[in-house]
């Protein structure tokens, strides 16, 4: 029978820190009433990451690698282990554990009441109580909002924040917008919820409390290439290109 819960953790070179992750995730699951299963995706890690997971597999329930050696994006990652996954719910976060898994309790209750997929915010104009434990250094901080804008303008009307890396579908709309995808970096979020809102699926959105690593891997020159890849989202919508 397939999992009720499937976490999706997309990985590269987070050897330093992808320990620390599991074991939260996995403490966190094994004393919930549901069933689960969780996958990292090694997107052609450089570092010792695979081998971390292969290794915990023989300690962590339920604990799954795929263990890609080509380095292909955090968008092309995140879809891979979306659409490998069995879970009626699947859920993808990041690495860093920047959004506690616990925070899939506010969660479920939106499933339960028929949204298709529930996203988290850490800005509160999309849902009060939205926070940040550090902020962001001034110049994210500010393309963050500009970028914002952007995309709303060209893509997803209404959504402060897209880009938080804690995301849960249902199965359904898994298959339906992920095997449509084609953004393979940064700006893969901002697809899903543009796909989202084209098929007219109910989005819901928690707030929660968001803690920086300061180790993250997205540089400055991130943005300008989600900014790029937005503009190709809004010319895939506009031209059919997700239609075939």
């Amino acid at each position: 029978m397939n999992p009720y819960l499937s976490v999706i953790i997309p990985a590269y070179n987070e050897g330093e820190r992808i320990i620390k992750t599991i074991q939260r995730i996995s403490e966190y699951l094994q004393k919930q009433n549901y069933s689960y299963e969780i996958l990292v995706v090694s997107d052609g890690s450089k570092d010792e990451t695979a081998e971390i997971i292969s290794n915990l597999k023989s300690q962590i329930s339920n604990l799954n690698l795929i263990d890609r050696k080509e380095n292909k994006g955090k968008g092309y990652t995140v879809r891979e282990g979306m659409l490998a996954a069995k879970g009626q719910i699947r859920l993808f976060t990041d690495a860093d554990n920047s959004t506690d898994i616990s925070y899939f309790e506010k969660m479920m209750p939106l499933f339960e009441s028929g949204y298709d997929i529930v996203i988290s915010t850490r800005d509160s104009k999309d849902a009060v109580g939205a926070s940040q434990e550090v902020p962001q250094p001034w110049y994210k901080r500010l393309m963050g909002n500009l970028g914002n804008l952007y995309i709303q303008i060209l893509a997803v009307p209404g959504i402060w924040d897209t880009q938080n890396g804690f995301k849960a579908f249902t199965a359904e709309a898994t298959e339906k917008i992920f095997r449509l995808a084609k953004i393979e970096r940064w700006a893969f979020d901002v697809e899903a919820l543009a796909l989202a809102r084209k098929f007219k699926y109910k989005i819901g959105i928690i707030p929660v409390h968001w803690i920086n690593d300061p180790k993250s891997h997205v540089k400055l020159s991130g943005y300008f290439k989600v900014l790029l890849d937005v503009l190709k989202i809004r010319w895939n919508l506009i031209s059919g290109k997700y239609e075939k």
